[in-house]
């Protein structure tokens, strides 16, 4: 058998799922070899191996975790390496294979066409088209970002730096990474210094909840333009999504109002702007808007809770997902009225969605807490800071009050594993679910009886 038709085979064989985690890691490994050269950091000697691939590990799986200053450490090619892994990131597996191909003017073949389905949750027949809509409308929407934050940075940096800076933050805002470029004035010092700049901050907030509502909510709010008429799962994505920013946002006002290291010094429309972006941010874009290390120990409980919740299915977001919540809501207030049943604008939801979402919470949750174990146990730091870190990388949120760098080396590579778990993992278990076939559990077995509680 030839080379040729051996590769062909094995490719033939695999399933969405391992042909979506094999994307990723090629995607990972190629970007860390390039972050890897000399001509990569900003010293021109090589970052080393493994602070490489940790930042293409975080830069693909839209984490925004780094062990350096993306500035600092980076030069301008290394930048342009990270943000084409956000990028490709961000728009997912799908998008970008679908990018090619048109490039290349070739027929897209019905295993490509149902692995593209599957992922984003349609119709095979409507993939093309919604693909090339995501891909036209995620350019068009970055280049509007990168204009405005372009005109927001460009009174303090002039326009050469403020192009860059709008450019780079309407990608990784877009895609819902949090990695900034804004260390040339201090390292780590994200965009603190503009929180109350009303024209970047809602830019930046635009642009997270925009690439957060998913290419399918968005296409069919586009295409329908009427509330009534989207689908139910853009319906809860919209409402839960809606409510979280409220939320969030007020909790964060009562928690943080007078706090002297976040919300204390500003006035009330600062507080209410910086409050708002807190709450949009943390649900997985996780910028440096205020120093997360002096909000609260109820603050930093919140922060932890939404960024498990993150954004939605088919998005540039990481977490659990806002209909995975809003099905467990759904689910508690039909049992508090003794309802077996879960209905919502006259459609029903089954029993399995409910364990779906009970199973990807459990787990999301579960490893959050033996992650912030480990994390405590090798870095010798509290539990709490370690938990943050924890649900952060599993999220894809990099928010962070632990030192990243200064972590030990078995947590930086849970860390990695983490963040490619949120990103990869949670897809891949999101696929098993659509495609688990039914007639496997037809077979009935005698139940037997447990003590419960």
């Amino acid at each position: 058998m030839r080379i040729r038709d051996f590769i062909q085979e094995k490719w033939r064989s695999l399933t969405t799922t391992q042909i979506i985690v094999l994307f990723f890691i090629m995607v990972i490994l190629i970007g860390a070899m390039l972050l890897n050269l000399p001509i990569a950091s900003r010293d021109h000697h090589s970052a080393g191996f493994f602070e490489s691939l940790f930042t293409a590990t975080s830069a693909t799986c839209v984490a925004g975790f780094s062990l350096s200053d993306v500035w600092t450490q980076w030069s301008a090619f290394g930048h342009i390496v990270i943000l084409i892994m956000i990028e490709i990131g961000g728009l997912g597996f799908m998008s970008t294979v679908i990018f090619f191909i048109l490039l290349a003017n070739r027929r897209i073949s019905m295993k490509q066409r149902m692995a593209m389905a599957q992922g984003l949750g349609i119709e095979v027949g409507g993939v093309v088209r919604i693909q090339r809509w995501v891909l036209l409308n995620s350019l068009i929407i970055q280049a509007i970002g990168a204009v405005l934050l372009t005109l927001g940075f460009l009174p303090h940096y002039g326009f050469k730096r403020a192009l860059f800076l709008g450019i780079s933050h309407s990608v990784s805002a877009f895609c819902n990474c949090g990695l900034d470029f804004m260390g040339f004035s201090s390292p780590g010092i994200g965009f603190t210094n503009h929180i109350t700049d009303p024209l970047i901050m809602l830019t930046l907030i635009f642009l997270i909840v925009y690439g957060g509502l998913g290419f399918i909510v968005l296409e069919q709010i586009y295409r329908l333009k009427s509330f009534q008429k989207i689908n139910v799962y853009a319906k809860i994505v919209l409402i839960t999504t809606g409510l979280l920013i409220v939320i969030g946002t007020l909790a964060y006002l009562f928690i943080e109002w007078n706090n002297p290291g976040t919300l204390g010094p500003l006035n009330v429309p600062q507080k209410i702007m910086a409050a708002l972006f807190q709450s949009v941010n943390t649900r997985t874009a996780g910028f440096a808007g205020i120093n997360q290390s002096y909000m609260n120990e109820i603050g930093k409980t919140l922060t932890c809770v939404l960024m498990l919740i993150g954004g939605a299915a088919s998005s540039t977001s990481g977490g659990i997902k806002v209909v995975t919540l809003g099905v467990l809501m759904l689910y508690t207030w039909a049992r508090l009225r003794g309802k077996r049943t879960i209905t919502i604008y006259n459609r029903s939801i089954s029993n399995n969605q409910v364990l779906d979402a009970v199973t990807i919470t459990g787990l999301m949750a579960g490893l959050s807490v033996f992650g912030g174990v480990v994390i405590s146990v090798n870095s010798h730091i509290p539990i709490g800071p370690a938990v943050f870190s924890s649900i952060s990388a599993i999220a894809t949120c990099g928010l962070s009050i632990a030192e990243t760098a200064g972590l030990g080396l078995l947590s930086q590579i849970l860390l990695i594993f983490f963040m490619f778990f949120g990103r990869v993992g949670v897809l891949s278990i999101s696929l098993s679910f659509m495609m688990a076939d039914p007639a496997e559990e037809r077979i009935q077995r005698a139940e037997t009886k447990l003590i419960i509680g």
